[in-house]
């Protein structure tokens, strides 16, 4: 059975390195080499069929942020991708083979040398608190101090009752985007897991099939919750009226 909490491979003085932030660091060294490789590789009259599909991703990314928030896109959607494709990345790493199953025994429990770093809930708590901080910074950034404030005080009774309806809401918020993220590839990791063990062929690839649709699905809900905040936050509070 998968542990809940993420097994410590090894320290670097008191900092502990466990198989997520390992997880964590290959993520950000594909991501990091694919921007590498396409800043050399990149034509304005691209022939590589490599740059012609980001391109179309992007393009296709940048329309629907565009249908959402057209005055601020440029803003918001650099946001939005990378919380896209680095959640769908750390989804879809923990259903490479090898993710779960290659590692050691220590003191009689089995523990693997990578798993899924979005089955970690401290990652996702992160993620789901710079999504917040991000879209707060923006907002106070773009509309003002001023603006900003009256979204949550007011001198009217109802509108404070509102504003305090509000700041409630970022708490639970930071709770359900990261619950939401860690629960459902969580429980995909320890199915797929579950499986596997008992059996080796054939009936894996369905639970694998579904696990890839989740990935793009939970990424995708997290990465547009962000943008659609980022946008309601960014507007005028007297233009939400």
């Amino acid at each position: 059975m998968t542990s809940f909490i993420p097994e410590t491979i090894f320290q670097i003085g008191k900092f502990p390195v466990t198989n997520t932030v390992l997880d964590t660091m290959l993520v950000d060294a594909v991501l990091i080499a694919t921007v590498v490789y396409l800043s050399k590789k990149i034509k304005l009259n691209p022939t590589n069929a490599f740059q012609n599909a980001v391109e179309m991703i992007i393009e296709v990314f940048y329309n629907l942020t565009e249908s959402v928030n057209q005055t601020i896109t440029a803003t918001i959607f650099p946001y939005f991708m990378s919380f896209f494709l680095f959640i769908l990345l750390a989804n879809w790493s923990g259903l490479i083979p090898g993710f779960g199953t290659i590692g050691f025994w220590r003191n009689g429990d089995f523990v693997p040398l990578l798993r899924a770093a979005t089955s970690d809930l401290n990652l996702t708590l992160g993620l789901a608190a710079i999504s917040i901080i991000a879209t707060h910074a923006l907002s106070i950034r773009t509309v003002g101090i001023k603006n900003y404030l009256s979204r949550y005080f007011s001198f009217n009774p109802i509108n404070l009752f509102v504003g305090i309806l509000e700041i409630i809401s970022v708490f639970t918020s930071l709770v359900s985007l990261s619950f939401r993220l860690f629960g459902n590839i969580y429980a995909g990791e320890v199915v797929v897991t579950t499986i596997s063990t008992i059996f080796a062929f054939l009936v894996p690839l369905p639970f694998l099939a579904l696990e890839i649709i989740v990935g793009i699905v939970q990424a995708l809900v997290f990465s547009m919750l962000t943008m659609v905040n980022m946008s309601m936050l960014t507007t005028p509070h007297e233009k939400n009226h």
